[in-house]
């Protein structure tokens, strides 16, 4: 059966890599900017463009199970944009600092017509940060096109004081635990001998 990765994130490629299942991956080309424009509620904007990533690539394979995913980072109900840039990094890491902030996690599995929705909620509290200390981790990780502007997975977790989750493997953009259930009811089997 195959299986296409609907983004070409380095991030979610790696976490598929560890259920050991072959697949590829396809940049969906939908443009974010358009639905973030129009959608204000951070959920259904996780979901929308999680669906519609899938929906892209599954248009051309109507056999693959295709995975669209998205992530949005939201605090006191506003969503928190990629930082893009060493200055918006570190301004959106001072708003963080010693708040709770929301990490949202969307994935749509679609095969022909049918549809799974997933959505992860997880809860990070950020320690208070000196602005030396926000600079610093800014120039090591460059988080720069990281939901919070943080890599969790990397030196990012030496900024936080609670996590609250269920699947740390959301933070990074794909909750597995969620996911591998939803593939095998898919049909796909796994982990796989290597022989």
């Amino acid at each position: 059966m195959k299986l296409i990765l609907a983004s070409t994130s380095s991030y979610r490629e790696s976490l598929l890599r560890r259920l050991g299942l072959l697949f590829e991956s396809a940049a969906p080309g939908v443009e974010e900017a358009h639905w973030k424009q129009t959608i204000n509620d951070p959920r259904e904007l996780a979901v929308t463009l999680a669906r519609e990533k899938a929906n892209a690539i599954a248009s051309h394979s109507p056999d693959a199970v295709v995975i669209g995913a998205d992530q949005v980072a939201v605090i006191d109900s506003e969503i928190l944009d990629k930082p893009g840039s060493r200055a918006a990094n570190i301004e959106q890491l001072k708003r963080l600092s010693g708040q709770t902030h929301q990490l949202l996690t969307a994935v749509c599995v679609k095969q022909d017509q049918t549809e799974r929705i997933l959505l992860d909620q997880t809860f990070l509290r950020m320690r208070d940060l000196t602005p030396a200390e926000i600079e610093a981790y800014v120039d090591l990780d460059e988080p720069f096109d990281c939901a919070g502007g943080f890599k969790y997975e990397a030196h990012g977790v030496s900024l936080f004081e609670e996590v609250r989750c269920t699947d740390t493997t959301a933070i990074q953009g794909l909750p597995l635990l969620t996911l591998s259930k939803v593939l095998r009811d898919f049909g796909l089997h796994f982990p796989m001998s290597s022989s």
